[in-house]
Order: C-alpha cells, then sequence, then structure tokens
C-alpha cells in the first residue's frame, strides 16, 4: 500500500476499529490488501546514488524559509507575513501548492532518516498554519490568489462563490483562479503525511477543519454542479478524503470522497474503454489513485478494475522507454511513440504518480511485474530527474534528439515537479522491502539496512546494483520463527541464480519471485546474481527506431555538452550491433552510427549532456535525405550569420548576463534542441533585453516554433510598440524566423536598443534574437 495510508498493518487496522466502531469499514480494506511495505522508518539507506539524492535533497528542504512559503497564508488570514514571497509559480494564483509537497517531503524525509530538524520544520508550519485557521474562524487555511480587474485578491473568495454555486470551470482555471482545487490537495495531502509518517498530533486538528470547511463548499453542490466544477483540475482530492475518512472514521468524508468522481473519464475506465488520448496526462492519473484507495476502503469492483485497466493502458500504450508518459502534458494516441518525441515528453508529476497507483495495484496482488515497470520508472526517470550535485530538479525529461535537461533554480521556479521531486528524493527506501501473508518481498536491489522489529528481523542488502549484477542479503538479527524471503526475479535477468550460504538456494518460484524459507539465523547470506543483456526495444509505431536497455538501465546516445543549442542531424545506425565498451558502467558504441561512431551511456546519470534515447535505423536513401537536409540548415545559418549584428540565445546565462535581461516573470524551457525564454500569462509579464545595433541594421528577427500559434503579445523597441504580434498561422513542426523592420526613426544615432516582449492575452515565448542587415 502506498504513502498515503495511515494504518500500518492489519493489526493496527483492527486495533484502531475496535477502539472505534465508526473505522470498521477502513479497517476492513486488510482483506483486499494482501503485501505492505515496511514503513520508511525502519529502512535506512547505505552508501550509493540513492542514498546520495536523499542526502541532496536534505539539504535542499533545509534550504527553504518556510516563512517565505507561508506568506500568503498569512496575508490571507490578515496577519502579517514574516518571509518576503518566493518568486515563480509561488508568484502566481496556485501559490500554496509548494507548502503542501514541501509538508509531505518533510514528513517522508524525517520517516526516512530520523533527522529531528524535519519534524521541527513540520511543527513550526503546522503551527503557522493553525494561527491563521483561528484567525478565519471556519476552518480555512489557503494560499491561493485570483486576479480580478487588475488586483490580486486573496483565493478564498473563489470558494465562496463555488459555495453558491458560482462555477466558471476549464481545464487549468476555476472562476479564474489558477487550480485552485488542485493546490488545496497538496496542503491536505501535506497534513495528512504530518500526522502518518511524523505522527504529528497538532496537525489533527488543523486537518480536520481544513476538511471540513471544503466539505461544506462542496456538499452544497448537486451532482451536475459537481460534474461542472470537476472539470477543472483537482489533483487527488478524492484519495485526501478518503484518507481522512481512514484517518478519523468520519463518514462525511468518504461520502464526499466518492461523490468527487470525474464522470466524463472514470466510468470510461471502469468500463475498460481508452479515453485518454487528447487529456492532460497528470488530471488523470491522482484521480485513478483516489479510486484505488476508495477500493481499499469500500471494496468497489468497478473502482478496482479501472485502476487494473488505466494502470494496464498507460503503461503499454502510453509510455516511454524510460517508463514516462505525456508529451507536452497530454496523452497521445494509443501505441504512437516514435511521433511523438519531443524535448517536453515525460512529465515527472506523471512517473511519481504512476509509482504510487503501481503500490496500490500491488498491494491487492504482489506480482513481480509490477515492480519491472516501477523499477523501471524509478531508475530511468526519477533518478534521472534531480541532479546529485545541486539537488534541483526537471520538468520535462525531453526525449528528442539532442535533447538536454532543464534544471529547476533553487528559488525561482516552484514547478509541480519541483514539489513531486522534493517528495520522491526524501524516501527511496519506502518500496524496497514488502510483507504480506508470513513472507518478506524485496522489490528493489537498493543498499539498505531492514530493521522489522514486529518480527525479530534485521538484514542488510548489499549491492553496487545497477553497475553489479549481484545482490546480497545478510541476516543481522533473525526472527525466532520461519519466514518465507521472496527475491524479485526481473523479467530483464537473463538466467538468475540465487545462493544461500554459499550454496546453491533450494527456492520455489512464485509469481515472478525466487522464495526462500526457513528458520534463519543471524549470518546467513542470500546471494542473488541478475546477469544484465542488451535489448533494443523498438517503438510500436516504428519497428526502425530504436532504444536500447541493458538490464534494467535504458541506454542513451551521448551527444555532448548541454551547451550550446543542437544543430546537428538526428544521429542513428545503419546496424542494430552494439559493441561492449565496459559492461560494468553500461558503456556500449555503435560503430555503425550516424554521422559517425556513436557511445551509448546510461541515460539517467548523463545529467549535463545532450542525449538520444531513441535512434533510427537508417537506410542509405534515408540518411542521404537527412543530411542534406542538415546541410541546407547548415548553410542557412551561415547566410543569417553573416547578416547578425548581434544574437542573444535564450539559456545561454553569459550570453543573458552581456545582453541584460531582466523579466517580471518567465520561465525557461527547451524544445526542438534549443533553449525558449517565455514572458508568462498574465497581462504586463515581459521579458526585455539590450540588442546591439548598426548603421546597417534593418530588422529585429525573432525565432519561433512553428506550433507556437494563436497569441498575443507586444514588441516593443526602446518603449515604443514594434507590433502587437498575434501568430496567425498554422502549426507546424519546425522553428520560423520572423523579421521586423526597424525603420530610421527607431534606429537614428543608437548603437543599442532595449527590446521588450510584453503579454497582452497570452504567454510570449521566443527561441533567438538577432538584429540583422539587409
Amino acid at each position: 500500500m502506498r504513502r498515503r495510508t495511515f494504518l500500518a498493518s492489519t493489526a493496527g487496522m483492527a486495533a484502531v476499529a475496535a477502539a472505534s466502531p465508526r473505522i470498521a469499514l477502513a479497517a476492513s480494506s486488510g482483506a483486499r490488501v494482501k503485501a505492505r511495505p515496511l514503513p520508511l522508518s525502519a529502512v535506512r539507506l547505505k552508501s550509493s546514488i540513492w542514498a546520495t539524492a536523499v542526502g541532496t535533497n536534505a539539504k535542499y528542504l533545509l534550504s527553504i524559509e518556510p516563512d517565505r512559503l507561508l506568506h500568503n497564508f498569512r496575508k490571507s488570514a490578515g496577519l502579517k507575513p514574516k518571509g518576503q514571497l518566493y518568486g515563480g509559480w509561488e508568484a502566481q494564483s496556485i501559490a500554496g501548492h509548494t507548502l503542501g509537497h514541501y509538508l509531505s517531503a518533510l514528513s517522508l524525509m524525517y520517516a526516512q532518516t530520523g533527522n529531528a530538524r524535519m519534524r521541527d520544520r513540520l511543527r513550526y508550519i503546522v503551527s503557522e498554519l493553525a494561527e491563521t485557521q483561528r484567525k478565519h474562524g471556519d476552518g480555512y487555511v489557503g494560499g491561493t490568489t485570483v486576479e480580478r480587474d487588475g488586483k490580486v485578491l486573496d483565493g478564498k473568495i473563489v470558494f465562496e462563490e463555488v459555495r453558491k454555486g458560482n462555477i466558471d470551470a476549464n481545464m487549468f482555471g476555476l472562476n479564474g483562479g489558477w487550480v485552485p482545487l488542485y493546490t488545496w490537495h497538496k496542503v491536505h495531502a501535506g497534513l495528512i503525511d504530518a500526522i502518518r509518517l511524523a505522527n504529528l498530533t497538532e496537525a489533527r486538528p488543523v486537518l480536520v477543519g481544513l476538511s471540513d470547511y471544503l466539505a461544506g463548499v462542496l456538499d452544497a453542490l448537486s451532482d451536475e454542479q459537481m460534474q461542472r466544477l470537476l472539470v477543472s483540475e483537482q489533483g487527488g482530492l478524492n484519495e485526501t478524503y478518503a484518507d481522512t475518512f481512514a484517518l478519523t472514521g468520519n463518514r462525511r468524508y468518504l461520502n464526499l470522497a466518492e461523490r468527487i468522481r470525474d464522470r466524463s473519464m472514470l466510468d470510461p475506465l471502469s468500463q475498460g474503454r481508452d479515453v485518454l488520448p487528447g487529456h492532460h496526462s497528470n488530471m488523470q492519473i491522482p484521480k485513478v489513485i483516489g479510486l484505488a484507495r476508495l477500493h481499499e476502503l469500500t471494496g468497489n469492483a468497478g473502482d478496482a478494475a479501472a485502476a487494473r485497466f488505466f494502470h494496464e493502458t498507460v503503461t503499454k500504450h502510453h509510455s516511454y522507454i524510460i517508463g514516462g508518459n505525456s508529451e507536452q502534458e497530454f496523452f497521445g494516441t494509443p501505441d504512437i511513440i516514435a511521433g511523438r518525441l519531443s524535448d517536453r515528453t515525460c512529465e515527472h508529476c506523471n512517473t511519481y504518480n504512476m509509482l504510487k497507483l503501481t503500490r496500490h495495484l500491488y498491494g491487492w496482488a504482489p506480482d513481480a511485474s509490477l515492480f519491472d515497470y516501477y523499477e523501471r520508472a524509478h531508475l530511468n526517470h526519477v533518478m534521472a530527474a534531480q541532479h546529485p550535485q545541486t539537488g534541483m530538479f526537471v520538468y520535462y525529461m525531453g526525449l528528442a534528439p539532442g535533447s538536454k535537461r532543464t534544471w529547476s533554480t533553487p528559488f525561482d521556479n516552484f514547478w509541480c515537479c519541483v514539489g513531486t521531486g522534493m517528495e520522491s528524493h526524501s524516501k527511496h527506501g519506502d518500496s524496497i522491502y514488502w510483507q504480506g501473508g508470513g513472507t518478506l518481498f524485496v522489490n528493489l536491489f537498493i543498499p539498505s539496512t531492514l530493521d522489522w522489529a514486529e518480527r525479530g528481523l534485521k538484514l542488510d542488502l548489499d549491492t553496487e546494483f545497477p553497475f553489479d549484477q549481484a545482490v546480497g542479503l545478510t541476516v543481522r538479527r533473525a526472527p525466532r520463527a520461519s519466514l518465507a524471503i521472496a527475491l524479485r526475479l526481473p523479467g530483464w535477468a537473463n538466467n538468475p541464480s540465487v545462493q544461500l550460504n554459499g550454496k546453491p538456494a533450494t527456492f520455489q518460484r512464485r509469481d515472478g519471485y525466487a522464495v526462500v524459507t526457513r528458520r534463519w539465523k543471524s549470518g546467513d547470506k542470500i546471494e542473488l546474481v541478475l546477469p544484465m543483456q542488451l535489448k533494443a526495444e523498438p517503438t510500436p509505431d516504428n519497428p526502425r527506431m530504436l532504444a536500447f536497455t541493458h538490464g534494467p538501465v535504458v541506454l542513451a546516445a551521448d551527444l555532448g555538452p548541454a551547451t550550446p543549442a543542437w544543430e546537428g542531424p538526428t544521429p542513428g545506425l545503419t546496424s542494430a550491433a552494439l559493441e561492449p565498451v565496459d559492461l560494468r558502467k553500461h558503456e556500449f558504441r555503435a560503430s555503425k552510427g550516424l554521422p559517425g561512431a556513436l557511445r551509448l551511456r546510461p541515460f539517467f546519470n548523463q545529467y549535463d549532456r545532450r542525449t538520444s534515447a531513441y535512434l533510427p535505423l537508417y537506410t542509405d536513401t534515408e540518411w542521404q535525405k537527412e543530411w542534406a537536409s542538415y546541410r541546407a540548415a547548415q548553410k542557412e545559418k551561415a547566410a543569417i550569420d553573416a547578416r547578425t549584428i548581434d544574437l542573444l540565445q535564450p539559456g545561454e546565462h553569459d550570453q543573458e548576463r552581456a545582453h541584460d535581461l531582466k523579466t517580471s516573470f518567465s520561465e525557461f524551457w527547451q524544445y526542438g534542441g534549443r533553449g525558449m525564454r517565455d514572458a508568462w500569462w498574465g497581462p504586463g509579464n515581459f521579458v526585455e533585453v539590450t540588442m546591439a545595433v548598426r548603421p546597417a541594421t534593418r530588422a529585429f528577427r525573432v525565432l519561433y516554433w512553428g506550433e507556437h500559434v494563436n497569441k498575443d503579445f507586444a514588441i516593443l523597441v526602446d518603449g515604443k510598440e514594434l507590433i502587437r504580434e498575434r501568430r496567425k498561422a498554422a502549426p507546424v513542426k519546425r522553428f520560423v524566423a520572423v523579421e521586423y523592420p526597424l525603420g530610421p526613426k527607431l534606429m537614428s544615432g543608437k548603437d543599442k536598443i532595449r527590446v521588450r516582449f510584453e503579454t497582452r492575452g497570452t504567454d510570449a515565448p521566443f527561441f533567438e534574437l538577432r538584429t540583422v542587415s539587409a
């Protein structure tokens, strides 16, 4: 059972139910949950890439100032803020979502490491939330805002409008606010984690007050109004209300959890219909997690069927080689992968949530194949999305040729994927060990110590996995009774073997496990050897578009440093044969690569490199066409370079400093191998730079992505509007350059101009700026 499950064991659930008959329904979930993870507090990580990730993340968590995340919460309650508001998304109407993730991350980190500073932070934040709640007087706790008539208002107004039945919802908005229900879910979940993982009892009254406030808003809605409301992204509100019921026994919360059901999506899934194409991926996964939790509490078979169908559909028909899904955050046509490779594949939040859903399904019926998926996504996506030195996070994990990773900044982004990143790297020990039916399941090969006090077992797991095929488990304290230990035999392993105390072990094969049952003694040692083999995995829509794995590790062509912009031809192969260079490091060479020999290395740890995880298998004709296209592009670039007086490439920090880049609020992304600056949505947001000009200057040249059309922003030169740009054009999948003439009045006597992109009705994205001659 996944990490927001409150009751750690069937025995614990039965004891709570005995104390309070109202919780009997929640306790009955024990009959449906066959296996549960050993708690984080029982697992301590040893030196490894995962321990490094946790340690780096701990430093980042402690660098965050809680008072700055609490700014809007105090302001909403009429209290004086104690810290300046952070930037990025926290400066937008979605403000407050990071605090919810932060509560969860601190709780997980405390459970994973026992670091008391994490719990102290939790206690302080909860005390501040309690104070704001007292000031409101009705249970409300919130930091969201909404802009009306150019003024930023407290987001509580949106909830009160909904209470009255005033609902104007779209995918990412509710009554003008940016997904306030989604932000509410994060805070709700964070308080639950503080109680469950850190045993912070003072969080309970805050949780109940918060739950009652929103329940009062939603209980007043008719079913038709509820469905209109659920058009807007709501995160996993059905899950948090189900969990709040499990914690309190108050059936009001369970009833509400069942009403928070987006029927347009969840009913077809219950019927086994894939309606995912065209839908926002991470809007759907949390809803399904909520169904899984409700099944555990109520036994609703339709909820379980929907969760199983959704998981199978996403993992088998909508996922990329690294286990992630979505392109530009949306599901596409099933089994179309080669046609959806870009710099914006695989949003991290999606994989974070798919792993949670996997844990639910595994708990119902332990099967090693579920952890084959879990391991692939955990190792190749989650571990790729945090920089082990800086602790920063990736939003999209680009899989297009030449993609690089765009890292967050410490205090100026606060994307959703920063929040799920903080959580993911606080809990790498949460799924290694599971127990159920008198069996200890070992599912992940992460160096660690398990202290299972309930059974009197303590053991060490030692390995250099994934850079070694041997995994050793040593019993340090033996239980008094016989115990079965089930070792996952991964689907990628070529003829795995098991030894006990240096001799071949007698074991039972069951559901993908080698199960060794005996009366264990201190000093007993199991060695599991998992031979790794190289495998090519073609995309379902193009058998000549290949990805490669070596054991659990996804490989990618190393295309060089992350800077400068990617301008090479699409690398590929004339033969799928790879030659080993260093098997321990998972390094291979494609001698028949194009345009030359290619070095393939693990994808996940190429943090500061440009990569290609998919490689086309070219025919001679196809390569000649690709090479001709590349040469033509190079010729065109040379011609533009010859006309260029000044050049700015977004994301090149030296260039941005040299051009005195200023912004009110902007994002930096990668697309098509290039950096992009984007003046964010909202009237008056801007990005401005200083560009050099000469007497020969005739135009200002902007590079756009051809699918970024139907925009509304202005380009100003020295404070005067040059053009109101609408980008009215048919979308195309390539870069498009537009040159704006600079007349004599704008240029007279100048050697530099100040250029400003200013939003009017949409964002204003651009990929390159030049001043050019005729």
